[in-house]
């Protein structure tokens, strides 16, 4: 079975080789870091923490501690009520 990252509400389905996912997560960070360049973009840099989140544990808590931290805030201003 094909490891699944979840953005939003899509699933995307990523190599199912250990070896091939850490080269892709390590590649889009990489083009990442060169976003000036036309073609390359810095919103690769978050996708390749995506892809790399699937194992190495370190960048799963990174992710992890992000969700609960974005999920809080997002709490806070429903309740604050600025937002609908």
């Amino acid at each position: 079975m094909a490891p699944k990252v979840r953005i939003f509400d899509r699933r995307i389905h990523l190599p199912k080789s250990k070896p091939m996912r850490i080269g892709l997560g390590t590649i889009l960070i990489g083009g990442g870091l060169l976003g000036f360049l036309p073609v390359l973009g810095f919103w690769m840099i978050p996708l390749g923490f995506l892809v790399l989140s699937v194992d190495l544990p370190a960048v799963r808590r990174w992710r992890r501690q992000f969700t609960v931290w974005w999920n809080r805030r997002k709490d806070e201003k429903n309740v604050d009520g600025t937002e609908p």
